[in-house]
């Protein structure tokens, strides 16, 4: 039963990666770019749901909800001000370097309003959770939902993507810009709405990663972040479905790794498969060569 619980704190943990990989792998395959600071709106969300449910005593539902929005206009008025004007230059460093820029911002932003303190997060998911077992298992509620809501987000967008005009526009722009615009479609706006629903989405998985490790600082998105890459570039980056079998992996793998074989070592094993996987197949679980025109 041990394993069990094990595997399943490890789905739960990878569906976590796999929502903030999810905003990562829709901005690289609309606006072929790497928003680093992604990360960061993840500390965002959780420091906005932080001050409005205190404020409000304890009321997590309006704190989800006001850090969905003020994130989603975060990461518009990012793409609008920071990255937009980068997206023609020569070289793609330029978007690489402001997005790390973003981030730096943001971090020094929240160490000069909230310091930096570790603050102790209140879960928002109040259920305990199921016993199992005659009690032999206990899965805990925030990781049942963590898990339900990443299903029912990857199933929302692959319905988005496919089933709409605004999704059919993305596609669109993916293939090539120019020619999307010459067939009527407002690329700009495009973008942006893949960055509104990236930011938003990095709300939701800093909700549900504060309420399972419930601690918060200037640099909880940080690292989190980082693996969220890992685990987009794993599964194939530009692939939802990549996104998410490469976060399930990626969380599995951490939590076994830090029960069977070492904590501090937990890190470099999941780097490890990645640099392994990226040897055998250079782009990923469920991506796909892409032949460039010379």
């Amino acid at each position: 039963m041990s394993f069990l619980t094990y595997l399943i704190n490890g789905l739960s943990l990878g569906s976590i990666y796999a929502i903030i990989a999810l905003g990562y792998t829709m901005v690289y395959g609309i606006a072929k770019m790497l928003n680093f600071a992604h990360g960061d709106f993840i500390m965002v969300g959780c420091y906005i749901i932080f001050s409005v449910s205190g404020a409000m005593s304890g009321n997590s539902a309006v704190g989800i909800i006001v850090a969905i929005i003020l994130c989603t206009l975060l990461g518009v008025t990012t793409e609008f001000v920071a990255y937009r004007p980068l997206r023609g230059a020569s070289s793609p460093l330029a978007v690489l370097i402001t997005a790390i820029g973003v981030s730096y911002l943001l971090e020094n932003i929240a160490l000069l309003i909230y310091g930096a303190d570790i603050k102790s997060f209140s879960s928002v998911v109040k259920w305990e959770g199921l016993s199992l077992a005659g009690g032999q298992l206990q899965i805990q509620g925030v990781t049942i939902v963590t898990i339900v809501i990443s299903v029912v987000i990857l199933i929302a967008l692959q319905l988005f993507i496919n089933r709409t005009k605004q999704g059919q526009a993305m596609l669109a722009a993916s293939e090539d810009k120019g020619a999307a615009a010459l067939m009527g479609i407002n690329v700009n706006r495009t973008i942006a709405l893949t960055f509104a629903i990236g930011s938003a989405l990095a709300a939701i998985a800093g909700a549900l990663l504060c309420s399972a490790y419930p601690s918060l600082s200037p640099y909880t998105g940080a690292m989190p972040g980082i693996k969220a890459f890992v685990a987009a570039v794993l599964g194939g980056i530009g692939s939802i479905p990549g996104a998410m079998i490469g976060g399930l992996v990626l969380g599995i793998v951490e939590i076994l790794s830090k029960t069977y074989i070492s904590s501090q070592l937990s890190d470099a094993i999941v780097f490890g498969i990645l640099v392994v996987v990226l040897l055998v197949r250079p782009t990923g679980i469920l991506g796909k060569k892409v032949q460039e025109k010379v």
